[in-house]
């Protein structure tokens, strides 16, 4: 399932009342929206309130919206300044009040999206955390209540194992083009059409110094 990915970030002005800290995160919470409102909808309202409650990103069965920067905490999990509140990434995920379609489709899209966080930060499955944990609230609460904290948490795993796999299969595209580029910086010194064979720094070329290099013999053989 794709999402599409946007910001509508908070107003600087609105700091001191929802996001008052620097951050450095070190979790990612997961909360259910516990209402029907889309994501979009759900951003609107926090930023139009005073009130201290914020949230970093909402995820509905269209998109994932970031209210927040990850680097600014978010008040979110009723722990005051405990690791909730001040050390986690905050995941709305909408629809949960009434379910359905619409929520299956914004979990799944909540499992992909945190799935490509954990890569990001190089984190395992046990950073996540629902808002339970941190404060005792029954949140989120559809899947608390459905008894799938578990299968949540084996959905992101295998997520995040696919993103690594698609990861790697880039990885060996690239080892192939290294191993062609070698091969055709060895042929060319013997041709004499380059004085140096400079295959063996293929491996620690940047990408522009093998477009230059490329460049050089074509120049040279035209």
């Amino acid at each position: 399932m794709s999402y599409k990915f946007s910001q509508i970030l908070l107003p600087t002005s609105k700091y001191q009342i929802k996001s008052p800290y620097k951050m450095t995160p070190q979790y990612i919470t997961v909360h259910n929206t516990a209402n029907d409102a889309s994501a979009a909808n759900e951003i609107k309202y926090m930023m139009n309130n005073d009130k201290h409650v914020s949230y970093h990103v909402v995820v509905d069965d269209i998109e994932v919206i970031q209210a927040i920067p990850f680097n600014r905490n978010a008040w979110h999990c009723g722990d005051g300044h405990g690791n909730g509140n001040r050390k986690s990434i905050s995941i709305e995920i909408c629809y949960s009040k009434s379910g359905g379609a619409r929520y299956t489709a914004a979990e799944e899209n909540a499992v992909q999206y945190i799935a490509s966080l954990l890569k990001q930060y190089r984190w395992g499955r046990e950073r996540i955390k629902t808002h339970q944990y941190w404060s005792g609230k029954y949140c989120p609460h559809r899947i608390l209540s459905e008894n799938r904290w578990n299968s949540f948490l084996e959905r992101i795993a295998q997520a995040t194992k696919s993103i690594k796999e698609q990861a790697k299969m880039k990885n060996s595209l690239s080892l192939t083009a290294k191993q062609d580029l070698k091969y055709l910086l060895k042929e060319t010194q013997k041709r004499g059409i380059l004085k140096i064979d400079h295959s063996g720094k293929v491996d620690s070329m940047t990408d522009g110094e093998a477009l230059g290099l490329l460049i050089s013999i074509v120049k040279r053989t035209i």
